[in-house]
């Protein structure tokens, strides 16, 4: 997905060869937001996931955009719920859920991966570029297809993107955690990207 940062470069500098760009891992953030629902869902709090960036390399060829590449990891087990808008006390038991073996299972399952196939540039306005990425998700050993919509920028010492999408669990072979049949997580996700990435030197 983030071979779309090079967008916003076909405009400034010439980029004679290919060049690589890493994430800042330390700007970027991923965030997961996990819904509830159920017949008594009100009763149950939604939960805000947080996820590292692990490693992250681009490789772009301004003259073939089509051949550039992109690949994004993450540690299925460094995923945190932040805790945000629910009780401290129920947090230790959400992050073990998640990464336990009903979820996540991140000890079978240790990387999550995006790989990028193809970028769709659909307006440019005010120094920014809409784009459509459609890319290769794996979660849980199961790979899908994702297309997601980001709005790029360029500033002096960094791309950026922001945008957001939706997968649903039970493609990736995760069920969704449910309590008593009544309070459960939604089966939809929805992820939260901001990311930034700088050339390497």
């Amino acid at each position: 997905m983030l071979v779309l940062f090079v967008l916003p470069l076909l405009g400034g500098a010439a980029l004679a060869q290919p060049r690589r760009f890493t994430v800042d891992a330390g700007s970027s953030r991923f965030v997961v937001h996990v819904g509830k629902t159920g017949v008594f869902g009100f009763a149950g709090h939604e939960h805000e996931v947080v996820a590292p960036v692990h490693e992250g390399s681009i490789t772009i060829d301004r003259d073939h955009l089509e051949s550039s590449s992109v690949e994004l990891i993450f540690e299925a087990a460094a995923l945190r719920v932040t805790g945000r808008g629910e009780p401290a006390d129920d947090v230790p038991k959400v992050q073990a859920a998640m990464v336990g073996a009903q979820c996540l299972d991140a000890d079978r399952f240790r990387t999550i991966r995006f790989s990028s196939k193809a970028v769709k540039v659909t307006s440019e306005a005010g120094g920014s570029v809409d784009v459509l990425v459609r890319g290769e998700l794996t979660i849980h050993g199961v790979s899908r297809e994702v297309v997601v919509p980001l709005k790029i920028r360029i500033d002096a010492d960094a791309i950026s993107a922001i945008g957001t999408t939706s997968i649903e669990q039970t493609a990736f072979g995760i069920q969704p955690i449910s309590i008593g049949g009544v309070v459960k997580v939604k089966d939809e996700l929805r992820l939260e990207w901001n990311l930034k990435a700088r050339p390497v030197r």
